[in-house]
């Protein structure tokens, strides 16, 4: 069928419109908050490049779309999540806490502690040797605190991490490097999954309600993704390119348990303190419909099975180096290596943070965060 010139024009002004809804524009236009980042490669933004460890985005072609074409230590080809959610709050990017620059003004912006190969449990990671575990990112987030204590005083730095927007991610790694590591691990010897997943639940409860403890207030939790659908779990157990059908079990499990802890938590503290960002649903839109994203990314995902940096089926196998398949054009393509996303999908992924439905944000989404709290 041909295009009309009226249907053309009206596809330009979509075209137009979206290209000026950046984040920022779907949230509230308030005073900057601080905002603080625990968890894993999700979120990791360098950390580790400070860490004798194998898990490291230090090097190209990690980076390439960044301003500098530079590795920054985030598992993107540019931005990652907690940067997209950063430009929403109208907020400079957090610094990782072991950057040496991040001190005098810029602790006031908050601080980014997640460290790549951690999970719930001390014992997911073992292979990455010296990684900021859980509870050792929340033993530096009280000696953040410390910190600002020194350039502002106690009362203020209070009212600072009161105030302040939390992103907490963890999970996937207790099951992709814990519990299906290896076959007959010692989780899995350990624990059917339906009892695994309980123990993790409860252990989280337990980094909540300590991170609750710290001051924070405002803390988005996300569920794991589509585990089984990611290029490397495609590539090692899915059958012909499938998802892998044990690994989405996981998911499936986890995800609404999670929830349900959340629900419980906040009835018990009497406040909306946590916020469940359903990243599985979210994921799962582009992972199974990838074309359909052409009105809100003016052009569909080419695919959600082949990562675009890696190597083997699917460019699911090992790690993303100088030496890998590269494919050209980043924005085709929903993962960026083997596990991680590509800043376009980091963009639809924040999108839903921002603007979405009690199907993805729950109890609800981001603006509706910052509009409540803008008349606090």
């Amino acid at each position: 069928m041909g295009i009309s010139s009226s249907s053309s024009s009206f596809t330009c002004w979509i075209m137009l419109v979206l290209l000026v809804l950046t984040p920022a524009s779907f949230a509230p236009q308030a005073e900057a908050r601080a905002f603080f980042v625990f968890g894993d490669s999700l979120v990791d933004n360098g950390n580790n490049n400070y860490l004798a460890t194998t898990a490291r985005a230090d090097a190209p072609p990690y980076g390439i779309d960044t301003p500098t074409h530079r590795a920054t230590g985030r598992f993107s080809n540019g931005l990652n999540i907690p940067d997209l959610i950063s430009e929403a709050i109208g907020s400079e990017p957090t610094q990782p806490y072991l950057s040496p620059a991040l001190t005098g003004e810029r602790l006031l912006v908050g601080a980014n502690f997640a460290s790549a190969g951690i999970g719930i449990l001390n014992d997911t990671g073992v292979q990455f040797l010296n990684i900021i575990r859980i509870y050792e990112q929340l033993q530096y987030f009280q000696q953040y605190q410390q910190r600002v204590s020194t350039l502002i005083g106690a009362e203020q730095t209070q009212r600072l991490v009161n105030e302040a927007l939390v992103l907490m991610t963890l999970g996937g790694n207790d099951f992709v490097n814990n519990y299906y590591l290896i076959p007959f691990s010692a989780r899995s010897r350990q624990f059917s999954l339906p009892n695994y997943v309980v123990y993790l639940i409860s252990e989280y409860r337990e980094i909540l309600t300590r991170v609750y403890e710290l001051g924070a207030r405002r803390v988005l939790v996300t569920g794991t993704g589509p585990l089984g659908c990611v290029p490397a779990e495609r590539a090692m157990r899915g059958r012909n390119g499938e998802c892998s059908i044990e690994l989405q079990r996981a998911t499936g499990l986890f995800n609404p348990q999670l929830v349900q802890m959340l629900n419980r938590l906040n009835r018990e503290i009497g406040s909306d303190i946590f916020i469940a960002v359903n990243a599985n649903e979210m994921s799962l839109d582009f992972v199974t419909n990838p074309q359909a994203y052409v009105v809100i990314i003016f052009a569909g995902f080419v695919t959600s099975q082949v990562a675009c940096c890696g190597q083997g089926p699917y460019n699911g196998i090992g790690l993303c180096t100088a030496a890998s398949n590269l494919c050209p054009n980043r924005d085709i393509y929903a993962f960026w290596d083997p596990f991680h996303p590509t800043e376009k999908a980091n963009r639809i992924i924040v999108q839903r943070i921002l603007t979405g439905s009690n199907k993805y944000m729950n109890p609800m989404n981001l603006s509706t965060i910052m509009l409540l709290d803008s008349r606090t």
